[in-house]
């Protein structure tokens, strides 16, 4: 019996020792996209497969589970760096990082496929490996879509054979999902990009939309959000280099076309990506994001290859910039808490515009054979090139002065846990303080009629404002808003702001009034508040000339009664409070 024993445990040791010691020559790195002739993306356990191997057969690479998602899986990271240092702290002190996040929606699998052969032909010698610049990549971001694989949902896109779904386990489009976090997939995001703390961001996605001769298109973040230095550096450096990068390499691109309902001949708006999306998201990090976009209709085989070229061209820009977008992002997070406002809403500047040479199809509406009305039909055997007005450029329309901190009391825990999500730091006060704090009221607001993401989003949002001194309790959170993650908590903190966390619902219990009036009780303490407050009455009088409310008893009652000491405080009174600069 001990020499069976003897015997197998030296079978298990020698397996394993032979499993370790694999080397590049054991494995088969030939992508199931190139064995398929550019028609097939792989599976989720496919993808997960080929970068285990690919790390197992080179040191260069190593891949981690970090978090979980709505799917009940892993997410992964799939770092190569070639001097073997996967410490990112470490890596941070050196070089520059570059996370690419793919399968956001599975549907759109260009990027999977392209970075799968992109992080082989590196360590493999076939590209040339960065010396600068260490790569980082979500294999598979919507693990559940990715699961959820059909034939048929992506009815306008040409390839590949079989795909993703673009809803995640729940159904929720995650890249909508970065601020408000409702999925297990965007938190363990934050941790991975908190980690990571990359300076460069690509998201890899395939565009719908209008019909056009490119396969490639970027949308780089909105650079005037960015402010000063770094935006300029990404507008008139790093969005030029890509451009003409890639033109070397004979393949056209151009921005985002972001037309809907009508053809791209007349130009169009740059889209603006607000901190739902990615690209949003790492912005408030000072991180430099762009999404590649390629062409649905173009086939499946150069949509990779282009996606392939495209990753490969902004390693160069970042090996060559790597000193220069450093020493920026490190401006831009010691400047900005400086600032004395802070736009928290945008507009187009229409005096304002880019002009490039956009290649399009001729079009026209003609008579639909299936409704009869007008519908709209490219003719991609009539190509033109046409000059195109690109507004790119943005002006504010609402700032803020930024104060010193807010005040969240320890009830808001969502909220708080949100903060410690994203890494932001806060004192919790020792004992009962009162402090002399700058209060908002909800003065108006709309939302949705549909719900948007399970949401009902709040957009123009209005405010009142007023100065109180308020006793604090033991445990409430001080958060300072000088410090690395202040785009963020002015982005979430701030009412206004579009997707702040007021928009996005989390504050709907203070929208309800809780305690009322019997209209019969009501009545005779009105009339005393009347009868001992001249002003009260005045302004009272002064509403009746509106014929509306003078013929609406209710709303006379109710008038009076939220000017007494009877309305609740909490009714339409943000419980985010600010302290002043």
């Amino acid at each position: 019996m001990r020499i069976i024993t003897l015997i197998i445990s030296f079978l298990t040791i020698a397996s394993c020792n032979t499993s370790k010691n694999k080397t590049n020559q054991d494995f088969d790195f030939t992508t199931n996209f190139e064995k398929s002739n550019g028609t097939e993306t792989p599976t989720y356990d496919e993808v997960i497969t080929y970068y285990q191997n690919l790390a197992e057969a080179y040191p260069e690479i190593t891949i981690q589970e970090i978090g979980i998602t709505d799917s009940g899986n892993p997410l992964h990271i799939v770092t190569l760096n070639p001097d073997k240092i996967f410490d990112f702290k470490k890596i941070r002190q050196n070089k520059r990082i570059l996370l690419i996040n793919n399968g956001i929606h599975p549907g759109e699998s260009d990027g999977i496929d392209a970075t799968m052969m992109l992080f082989r032909d590196i360590v493999n010698g076939t590209v040339e490996s960065p010396k600068n610049t260490v790569i980082v990549t979500i294999p598979i971001y919507n693990i559940g879509g990715a699961l959820n694989r059909n034939t048929g949902t992506r009815t306008n896109q040409n390839g590949p054979k079989a795909y993703g779904f673009r809803g995640n386990s729940r159904n929720y489009d995650l890249n909508r999902d970065f601020i408000k976090s409702d999925t297990k997939n965007a938190q363990t995001f934050a941790k991975i990009f908190h980690l990571i703390q990359p300076d460069v961001f690509i998201d890899n996605h395939v565009s719908n939309g209008a019909d056009y001769q490119y396969t490639l298109t970027h949308l780089f973040t909105q650079h005037n959000k960015l402010n000063g230095a770094l935006g300029a550096y990404l507008n008139t450096e790093m969005h030029p280099q890509l451009e003409a990068l890639l033109k070397e390499k004979q393949w056209d691109i151009t921005p985002y076309v972001n037309v809907w309902g009508t053809t791209p001949d007349k130009g169009w708006t740059q889209f603006m990506d607000s901190p739902r999306y990615s690209t949003g998201y790492t912005t408030l990090w000072n991180t430099l994001g762009m999404m590649v976009e390629t062409h649905m209709l173009k086939p499946y085989k150069p949509r990779v290859e282009g996606t392939y070229e495209l990753m490969r061209s902004m390693i160069e820009i970042t090996e060559k910039d790597g000193e220069k977008i450093k020493e920026l992002r490190s401006k831009a997070f010691a400047d900005l808490p400086k600032q004395e406002t802070y736009t928290v809403n945008w507009k187009v500047d229409t005096t304002n515009a880019t002009y490039f040479n956009f290649k399009g199809y001729e079009s026209a509406y003609i008579d639909s054979k299936v409704t009869g009305a007008k519908r709209l039909k490219y003719y991609s055997d009539r190509p033109y090139t046409k000059k195109v007005r690109y507004q790119n450029y943005f002006s504010p329309t609402r700032n803020i002065k930024i104060p010193e901190a807010y005040v969240i009391p320890q009830g808001w825990w969502p909220i708080t846990e949100k903060l410690d999500l994203n890494q932001i730091s806060y004192k919790t006060l020792e004992k009962d303080s009162a402090i002399s704090v700058e209060v908002y009221h909800i003065a108006s607001y709309q939302s949705r009629k549909t719900p948007y993401e399970g949401h009902y989003l709040h957009y123009n949002t209005k405010l009142r404002k007023s100065k109180e001194t308020i006793l604090f309790k033991k445990g409430d959170r001080i958060i300072p808003t000088d410090q690395k993650g202040f785009r963020y908590i002015l982005e979430t903190l701030e009412p206004e702001a579009p997707d702040s966390f007021f928009n996005w619902n989390f504050f709907d219990t203070i929208l309800q009034q809780k305690e009322g009036f019997s209209p019969y009780v009501w009545e005779d303490k009105a009339l005393e508040l009347l009868e001992n407050d001249d002003v009260l009455k005045i302004q009272f009088e002064e509403k009746k000339k509106d014929t509306l409310f003078a013929k609406n008893w209710r709303a006379q009652l109710d008038w009076i009664h939220k000017q007494s000491d009877n309305y609740e405080k909490a009714h339409m009174r943000y419980p985010i409070y600010r302290i002043n600069k």
